[in-house]
């Protein structure tokens, strides 16, 4: 795993040697083994290693095509750069080094930007091709390594993080409104977003061309639920388990130690069972817990660790977590409010200590339906089907006002209810995972932040998803959804930030992009059967696996919030804010926070979420935006 930045120089001087060191010592992080700079006349390109595959000098970056003409920074892992290479070999391709990085080389000088139809892995990269004078810069499917870019002075300026970009002389720190509303919407903000203006993610699945004439931005990849397997549900569940094994094995290949992250759900226990199979070696696995049993999963990741005899590493996180929690924020660039941030930072920590490379079990939810929200959604979906629109659109809103102005929880809950029902199933999806209520933002969003949004509102983000996906069961529309803006917005954010922070390769073999495709074609009841989530993915570890691991309460990967801001984070929390001058006090009105925070601390309403992204928010303006 590695960092990667640069910029171009058709028109203008944006930066020079001095900017393009400045920009990899910002990332030094990502890749702490080597680094080395390519500038010339037109390109600058910056690199930072963290050796996985090739250890030798041959693998440094930025590297050279054997014929010379072709320049790339790459940041990731081909998983099928063997059997590429030997494709390539035999149409008569060399190569200097055992990388997948100069298999890239090879592929584009024999493809072009349909190199990317070929390659299976996680990667952003960018590619400088001298005879054309054209910078291509490309994203994997799913979003698992990140790429920020901007347009400034008429040159392309890219990097890994926006740490990087934020090292270029002159570049604009201006925020833009409607980011900081996605912020507290979504918990981080939906990509091309950032917070910033004129500073863009490129998204999954996509590219970028940039040459003297201008930037294209194309989009080759997408996820499709428009074919449905006519299989029986056994032989998918068999073809699914085979699947799986593949692209866990080929996620083996390393030249470091390897290990994985346990929680003891079925996810990464089912990861763990995969490994043992497909090594003579047993696992190193890694788990973090904590103190409060109810947010504790360790007791069941020692239960698969002790039944496939993994080496196995656990740390409890104490009362004395938080005091990183300042550090670890600075990772994120962006306001980032996701809270299992904080243990995936410390399983990072503790996995770096015993490996270079972890593989984890990300993606089980948000491709086979593994979230309590899908059950409830389901619930809500028959409801909405079986009563009429007249009643839902007439009667239910000013029910659920009525039900809202008691101040009893089962009366909370029917507001609630009866407000999801009124509302059509894209809008319900939205309102059921967002952050912060319309009345929640109406309330705390000063009289300049609401002028400068005017009309505009996060939902059409979530919406527009839902409507673009080609399936036809409401199922397929949420779990693209999730596809396209939790999973590669806050999951792959939360764990790519956290373990380059310890300087950890973390490789996800559900979320392989032939693992999506195919579960995308099975029919919703194969994924959510009678109130059973992830129905397939246990049945294919049924005898692998325990019932205690694969039929227990989903825990997830949460920490006690609202215990947190009640007595270990109070000082630092109030610190930030009730006592700043900058940041939150810009956008919304500080006489509602401090409601909001002794509602709090009384116990009188639960507002853990909501002033936790108030901190996060606060912790990254206090670093990031101070100085400008």
């Amino acid at each position: 795993m590695c960092g990667i930045a640069g910029f171009t120089l058709f028109h203008n001087q944006v930066g020079n040697l001095s900017t393009l060191k400045a920009m990899s010592d910002a990332i030094l992080h990502r890749g702490p083994d080597a680094g080395a700079e390519y500038l010339d006349s037109r390109i600058a390109l910056c690199h930072r290693r963290l050796s996985i595959i090739d250890l030798s000098a041959a693998g440094t970056q930025p590297m050279h095509s054997w014929c010379e003409n072709f320049i790339i920074v790459f940041n990731g892992e081909i998983y099928n750069f063997k059997e590429l290479k030997q494709e390539l070999i035999q149409l008569g391709h060399q190569f200097n080094s055992q990388t997948d990085t100069e298999v890239i080389l090879a592929l584009y000088k024999e493809f072009g930007v349909k190199l990317l139809d070929k390659i299976n892995g996680m990667f952003a990269f960018a590619l400088w091709d001298k005879e054309q004078q054209t910078l291509f810069i490309a994203r994997d499917r799913i979003g698992k390594k990140p790429l920020y870019y901007s347009v400034m002075n008429q040159e392309l300026l890219f990097a890994s993080e926006l740490k990087s970009l934020l090292r270029m002389p002159n570049i604009s720190k201006e925020i833009r409104s409607d980011a900081v509303y996605d912020f507290f919407a979504y918990q981080y903000v939906p990509d091309p977003k950032t917070i910033f203006k004129n500073i863009y993610k490129l998204e999954p699945g996509h590219y970028l061309l940039f040459d003297k004439s201008g930037l294209t931005k194309q989009q080759y990849w997408d996820i499709s639920f428009a074919t449905q397997s006519k299989n029986s549900l056994q032989q998918n569940t068999q073809l699914l388990k085979e699947k799986l094994s593949a692209c866990t094995k080929s996620r083996m290949i390393a030249d470091v130690p390897l290990g994985a992250f346990l929680s003891g759900g079925v996810d990464s226990s089912a990861i763990v069972a995969l490994m043992s199979k497909n090594s003579e070696k047993a696992p190193t696995t890694c788990s973090i817990g904590f103190n409060q049993g109810e947010f504790d999963e360790t007791d069941y990741a020692q239960q698969v660790a002790t039944q496939y005899q993994t080496n196995h590493f656990q740390f409890k996180v104490g009362d004395n977590a938080l005091d990183q929690l300042e550090h670890i924020v600075k990772f994120f660039d962006e306001p980032f409010a996701d809270p299992s941030l904080v243990p995936t930072y410390y399983v990072a920590k503790l996995a770096r200590e015993k490996v270079t490379v972890a593989l984890a079990g990300d993606g089980g939810d948000e491709v086979f339906a593994g979230y309590e929200k899908y059950k409830i959604d389901a619930i809500e979906n028959k409801l909405r089907n079986a009563i009429p629109t007249f009643v839902r659109h007439k009667i239910f809103p000013g029910t659920a006002k009525a039900f809202k102005k008691i101040n009893n929880s089962l009366c909370q809950k029917a507001s609630s209810l009866l407000y999801s029902l009124s509302l059509e199933p894209d809008q319900a999806f939205y309102v059921t995972n967002a952050q912060i209520t319309d009345a929640q933002w109406t309330e705390l969003a000063n009289k300049q932040t609401q002028k400068e949004l005017g009309s505009y509102h996060p939902a059409k983000i979530s919406t527009d998803f839902y409507n673009q996906c080609d399936g036809l069961d409401h199922l397929a529309k949420i779990l693209y959804t999730d596809l396209k803006t939790y999973l590669p917005g806050d999951i792959l954010v939360k764990v790519d930030r956290m373990s380059m922070a310890n300087s950890l390769e973390v490789r996800a073999p559900i979320l392989d992009y032939k693992i999506i495709e195919f579960a995308a074609t099975l029919p919703a009841e194969s994924k959510f059967k009678d109130d059973e989530k992830k129905y397939i993915l246990k049945q294919a570890f049924q005898g692998e696996l325990s019932d205690d691991i694969l039929y227990r309460k989903k825990m997830g990967f949460s920490p006690p919030l609202a215990n947190w801001l009640r007595n270990e984070l109070k000082d630092l929390a109030s610190e930030k804010l009730l006592n700043r001058s900058q940041g939150l006090v810009n956008y919304f009105n500080l006489d509602v926070i401090k409601k909001y925070w002794q509602a709090h601390q009384d116990q009188s309403k639960d507002h853990s979420s909501l002033l936790w992204s108030m901190l996060m928010f606060q912790l990254w303006w206090d670093h990031y935006m101070e100085d400008a």
